[in-house]
């Protein structure tokens, strides 16, 4: 963006040459003789006086030199200024999550994106599917982790397909010894989040007829493996979200098998934005790294 004569002008003057300025701007020396003489020309009177020893600033061109250097200084505070405003070194992204991405994912895609903008301001608000597809769609959020389907009017980016557990005491050994079926089911009483018993759980506790009677929600994905290991009835989570729990539990797969289906959502205009873009390459990035081929989405 900078005025380039103006540039070698500066540049001739502090090094006193027109070879050596020609070499710290990575241009030959005859472009550099050239510029010099098309100022010379513009102004109508010689800034430099060319000698063997080097070149020295005539007394016109003295005067000219704090205004040049005041050109070149506003013109690097507006190219700072536009890379502010177009997201780069400036700004912030909001980013709606649910709590296992929250746990497994955020953290390290965080760090590693502040490592990079560290100026750029992330924030985090955490919630369910619907209301994080919602409020992408609204502008509230830049950009969001969500399932399919969704039906709001943003940009969807599908992830990855994230298996559903049974999470049991123990204890607890399936009648088949390896799969949850309908026998297992019956009679237990199943805990998980009141914002998971929706969509894929749903279908899950759907399929085996589990009804309302027989679920005790829980505050947290942790509190249901300790409700778990307690005996007090199954858990139903996916993968992701028993990546970073503990316990004395088991873990099996259901007969049928069964996942949601993850999703990044963008808010059609925010998208555009540098900082936003930024984010989305990073974050594609980091789940290609952890996920390989396993990650649906592919960048054009």
């Amino acid at each position: 963006m900078a005025q380039f004569p103006y540039q070698i002008f500066a540049t001739v003057v502090e090094t006193g040459s027109f070879a050596k300025a020609a070499a710290k701007l990575n241009v030959t020396p005859s472009a550099v003789s050239h510029a010099v003489s098309q100022l010379e020309r513009e102004f109508g009177f010689p800034i430099f006086y060319r000698a063997r020893a080097g070149v020295t600033l005539t007394a016109d061109g003295a005067q000219l030199l704090p205004y040049i250097e005041e050109i070149l200084s506003l013109e690097m505070n507006l190219s700072q200024r536009v890379e502010q405003i177009r997201g780069v070194n400036a700004g912030q992204i909001r980013i709606g999550a649910f709590s296992s991405i929250c746990v497994s994912w955020l953290p390290k895609i965080i760090q590693q994106f502040k490592e990079q903008y560290p100026a750029i301001e992330v924030k985090i608000i955490q919630g369910d599917f619907n209301e994080i597809a919602h409020q992408t769609q609204l502008g509230e959020l830049d950009l969001g982790f969500t399932a399919m389907p969704v039906s709001e009017k943003v940009t969807v980016y599908p992830l990855i397909n994230d298996p559903i557990y049974c999470v049991t005491p123990a204890d607890f050994t399936p009648a088949n010894g390896a799969t949850i079926t309908e026998k297992d089911v019956a009679g237990q009483k199943f805990i998980l989040q009141q914002i998971d018993y929706d969509r894929d759980t749903k279908l899950v506790l759907d399929y085996y007829r589990v009804t309302q009677n027989s679920l005790t929600f829980s505050i947290d994905d942790q509190s249901i493996l300790a409700m778990v290991e307690a005996k007090l009835g199954f858990g139903v989570l996916p993968k992701l979200a028993l990546q970073k729990l503990t316990g004395p539990v088991k873990i099996y797969r259901f007969e049928k098998e069964f996942q949601r289906h993850l999703a990044l959502v963008a808010n059609r205009t925010q998208e555009k934005a540098p900082a936003t873009q930024k984010m989305v390459t990073l974050i594609h990035d980091f789940l290609a790294n952890e996920y390989g081929d396993q990650l649906i989405w592919q960048k054009k």
